[in-house]
């Protein structure tokens, strides 16, 4: 089926590896492990901003879809079915121990240069941004981080939560309302992308 998002892995050697761990080679799950690692503590990363704490969360996914695997009937892509279960085991994580508080990494007060002003800008956009979509009810932020953080089109994205396509639109649209009434001044500026429907 060629490559997946960012060439990072191939659906054929997700199903690939699949087959052989459901049929006894459970060291085939370490080239599952390996072509998704990044991308699951970068979902993580986005809920928690801490990177221990999202490798660790990233590793609770891993073991609950290789507990999983057998349940596993290709009927979605695995990559959507993985990012489900992954997505699914933040949202608990999260219930059971709050969301982070997330500390803005500032620049050093010296960097005065016009360049470092604007990173420094930049930067707390990027931050508050984050912080206004981890503050959303659990809806509306999932949607915006598996659409819009995790680049997957309406169809993935709907799959991935488990929601009908039109109610992924209402929630995207919701969700960017709230964050418009949070911080204007840091929400989703003219030319951002928004998904057809959602206006």
């Amino acid at each position: 089926m060629g490559e997946g998002r960012m060439g990072e892995a191939s659906d054929d050697d997700d199903d690939a590896d699949v087959a052989r761990v459901v049929g006894g080679d459970l060291e085939a799950f370490e080239g599952i492990v390996r072509r998704w690692q990044r991308r699951l503590v970068g979902l993580a990363w986005r809920f928690c901003r801490d990177r221990a704490a999202a490798e660790d969360m990233a590793q609770e996914a891993f073991l609950k879809a290789f507990r999983s695997l057998r349940a596993y009937r290709g009927e979605s892509a695995f990559s959507t079915w993985l990012t489900a279960i992954a997505l699914n085991t933040y949202r608990s994580r999260l219930r059971a121990e709050g969301p982070a508080l997330l500390a803005i990494d500032l620049l050093p007060a010296r960097a005065v240069e016009p360049g470092a002003l604007r990173d420094l800008q930049d930067r707390e956009r990027t931050e508050a941004v984050r912080r206004a979509v981890l503050a959303l009810p659990h809806r509306y932020r999932d949607a915006l981080v598996v659409y819009y953080f995790q680049e997957r089109d309406l169809k993935e994205a709907a799959q991935i939560l488990g929601i009908a396509e039109g109610t992924l639109k209402a929630n995207l649209h919701r969700g960017r309302e709230m964050l418009r009434g949070r911080c204007a001044e840091f929400a989703p500026r003219p030319g951002d992308p928004v998904p057809e429907g959602t206006r």
